[in-house]
């Protein structure tokens, strides 16, 4: 590998970091980089979850207090997280590597459909929430539905059985994704959770980062004990690196964003993650 290679990839792990903390999407970034540079695409897929891991620890650190209190919450679905990412993993190394690239298009808009309409979903469960709190006996009219419902010990409000699978569900088959191509799963994960989650997006954003984390872990695993020879090992350290000085700046930076500015940097990156996957 050149010298200039070996700076690009760099400097690609870095804004990945970066990228991924604040919303998802940086293997957009690295994946190109290394295929541009003689990977070959599923080497480059392997590499690349393997190097990103050191991002995604320093940008769940750097997310610490929007996490806190989620602890119960995150530890149910880490099992779909592990379980999403081993079929992922199981597909990548068996299904054509363009099986899901005619999928991922349309799951990025609609993840940033979703994103774009939290608010106005979020606002319409409150209403609807106050309207059953004040249609309970005892409850003065204009209670605070958060009042009413008992949090758990974390402070979280637990879900109702229903959507408590819809959100396993969900965090399972974006971590399929996620164990198969990952590019953009954190703007898909942050998409879907908004509309069956009350949470704050910063909030959603860092249970975000620790499912991921997962995921990336979990797949990495998977392709070191599998293909091990298949690794670019140089490239891993490379983007580890950048990673880990994206990673925690992207988190530092991105936690003080308002949520409209938020959302605004997931649907730039969105629209971008969109058209460069077209044009892989």
């Amino acid at each position: 590998m050149e010298f200039y290679e070996i700076v690009l990839i760099l400097l690609a792990g870095v804004g990945a970091g970066a990228i991924n903390a604040a919303v998802g999407s940086g293997t957009l970034i690295t994946f190109p980089a290394l295929v541009a540079f003689g990977v070959p695409p599923v080497s480059a897929t392997m590499s690349n979850a393997l190097g990103l891991i050191p991002g995604n620890i320093a940008s769940s650190f750097g997310y610490r207090e929007e996490i806190r209190g989620q602890g119960k919450r995150l530890l149910k679905l880490l099992p779909a997280s592990l379980l999403g990412s081993l079929v992922g993993a199981y597909l990548l190394l068996h299904l054509p590597e363009d099986t899901f690239e005619s999928v991922v298009p349309v799951l990025i808009l609609v993840a940033l459909v979703l994103v774009i309409g939290q608010p106005m979903l979020q606002r319409a469960l409150k209403r609807k929430k106050l309207k059953e709190s004040q249609e309970q006996p005892g409850v003065p009219a204009g209670t605070d539905p958060g009042a009413v419902a008992t949090a758990s010990s974390d402070g979280v409000a637990p879900l109702a059985p229903g959507r408590a699978a819809v959100v396993a569900l969900i965090v399972f088959l974006t971590a399929i994704y996620g164990g198969y191509f990952a590019a953009a799963q954190g703007i898909i994960l942050v998409g879907l959770l908004g509309l069956v989650l009350s949470d704050s997006i910063q909030r959603i954003n860092g249970a975000k980062n620790i499912l991921v984390l997962v995921v990336n872990i979990t797949s990495a695993t998977v392709y070191t004990i599998v293909g091990f020879d298949r690794i670019s090992w140089l490239s891993v350290l490379l983007i580890a690196i950048g990673s880990l000085v994206g990673g925690y700046a992207g988190a530092r930076v991105s936690r003080r964003l308002s949520p409209v500015l938020l959302r605004t940097v997931i649907v730039v990156l969105g629209l971008v993650a969109f058209f460069r996957i077209l044009t892989m």
